[in-house]
């Protein structure tokens, strides 16, 4: 997957997870909506992480394409 793939997927999973923040108005999303949220969000950062490594890769003169999309628990434990 190339940078640009991965911007492309970032774009659409971001419009997804506006969509489901915005479409409860007021009201709890229910719990079909709420996982889907969740999965969005890990979803999101595993990407951004991924085009992260990348870009990393790149600077450091080695191949982008040896990076890889990390588990759930390595991208939603990173400490801030």
């Amino acid at each position: 997957m190339d940078d640009g793939t991965i911007l492309k997927h970032i774009e659409k999973l971001s419009s997804e997870e506006q969509e489901l923040e915005e479409s409860h108005h007021g009201k709890p999303l229910s719990k079909e909506q709420s996982a889907r949220l969740r999965a969005v969000e890990i979803e999101l950062d595993q990407a951004y992480d991924l085009l992260r490594q990348r870009r990393a890769r790149r600077s450091a003169g080695q191949d982008p394409n040896q990076a890889a999309v990390r588990t759930e628990g390595v991208v939603e434990n990173y400490l801030q």
